[in-house]
C-alpha cells in the first residue's frame, strides 16, 4: 500500500480510496443543521476539529470556493470543497441530511448527502481524483439512499467502503 488514500494495482496504477481520507469521527449521521450556510459551517468545524486548524479560516475558504458556483452536483449531492494553506493533506468529512437542505443545487433537489473535501494547493491533482470518486461511487441511486439511512456514523463509512470495493 503506497501512501494514504491509494491503492496500488500491480504497480502500474494507484486509485484513491475515499474511506482512507475519511477518518471514523470524520461522518456526522445526520447533520444537526438543516441549511447550507450551516451545513458548511458545522462541516468545516468537524475537519476543525479534527486537524487542529482554524475552523473560520476552513470555513471562509469553502464559501469563497462555493460563491463561484454551486457544489450541489444533482441527485441529493453536494460536495463542497476548497484548498487551503493550513492542511498538509487531502481531508474529507461527510455528512447525511435525511430531511434535505436547500442547497442551491444544479437540478435545484435538496441535498442529502455532503462530502467536504479540503486540502493544500500541492494535492490539487489528488484533490480533482478525488473529486471525481466521490461522483463516481455515489451515482448509483441505491448507494445513496443507503448513506443517506445509515443509522451511525461507522455505518455510512462501511456502506462508502464496500461501494468503493466494487
Amino acid at each position: 500500500m503506497g501512501g494514504l488514500g491509494y491503492q496500488h494495482t500491480f504497480g502500474y496504477e494507484s486509485r484513491l480510496i475515499l474511506t482512507d481520507l475519511l477518518t471514523p469521527d470524520g461522518v456526522r449521521v445526520p447533520l444537526a443543521s438543516t441549511e447550507k450556510a450551516g451545513v458548511l459551517r458545522e462541516l468545516t468545524q468537524l475537519l476543525a476539529s479534527q486537524v487542529g486548524a482554524d475552523a473560520e479560516a476552513l470555513h471562509a475558504a469553502v464559501l469563497v470556493r462555493e460563491r463561484k458556483l454551486s457544489t450541489g452536483i444533482g441527485h441529493g449531492i453536494a460536495i463542497p470543497h476548497a484548498k487551503s494553506p493550513l492542511l498538509d493533506r487531502l481531508y474529507l468529512v461527510c455528512g447525511s441530511a435525511p430531511q434535505g437542505i436547500e442547497y442551491g443545487s444544479l437540478d435545484a433537489a435538496p441535498v442529502h448527502l455532503l462530502f467536504l473535501l479540503m486540502g493544500p494547493e500541492s494535492a490539487a491533482g489528488d484533490h480533482v481524483k478525488a473529486l471525481s470518486q466521490i461522483a463516481g461511487v455515489v451515482r448509483r441511486e441505491s448507494l445513496r439512499q443507503a448513506l443517506v439511512e445509515a443509522p451511525t456514523a461507522e455505518a455510512f463509512r462501511q456502506t462508502l467502503r464496500e461501494a468503493e470495493e466494487r
